[in-house]
């Protein structure tokens, strides 16, 4: 059974991409005594606050008739940003041959965050340049941009 991501994901991807923008990423959270619905678009030129407001105002009313979620949330729209999290295997795969960074929830080899050039990933293991990882060690990853 797919989980609540996954289904809001489903019903708001057509939609999102037929007013020009990809979903990027989408997050159901809990923090502190709220929920929030957290929404990633991206397009090729960027993303602006007209951007987020014109996609919160296109899936508000089809979240509150068709998403399943029960208890009261806030709706974030937003964009991924330069510095992506890397959630899905999708992510993976657009960034073979790029910097990540990987944070552990122990240390590994006395460290606790990678960096590296991603060369490959399995179901099981994520590998940098020096170092394989496994996938159930990995806390999060995200994109690296070089600021120079």
């Amino acid at each position: 059974m797919a989980s609540l991501e996954e289904r809001v994901e489903e019903l708001l991807k057509p939609v999102i991409e037929e007013i020009g923008y990809s979903l990027y990423d989408l997050q159901y959270v809990k923090e502190g005594k709220d929920f929030y619905l957290r929404i990633y678009i991206d397009k090729e030129e960027g993303i602006s606050l007209e951007d987020c407001e014109k996609v919160n105002n296109q899936v508000s009313d089809l979240l509150d008739e068709k998403s399943g979620i029960k208890d009261p949330y806030f709706l974030e729209v937003s964009s991924p940003g330069i510095e992506r999290m890397i959630r899905k295997e999708r992510h993976l795969q657009e960034n073979i041959g790029n910097k990540i960074e990987v944070r552990l929830f122990k240390p590994l080899e006395g460290k606790k965050v990678y960096e590296g050039i991603l060369n490959s990933f399995n179901e099981e293991m994520i590998e940098l340049e020096e170092i394989k990882i496994p996938r159930k060690d990995i806390a999060t990853m995200k994109t690296v941009y070089d600021w120079e």
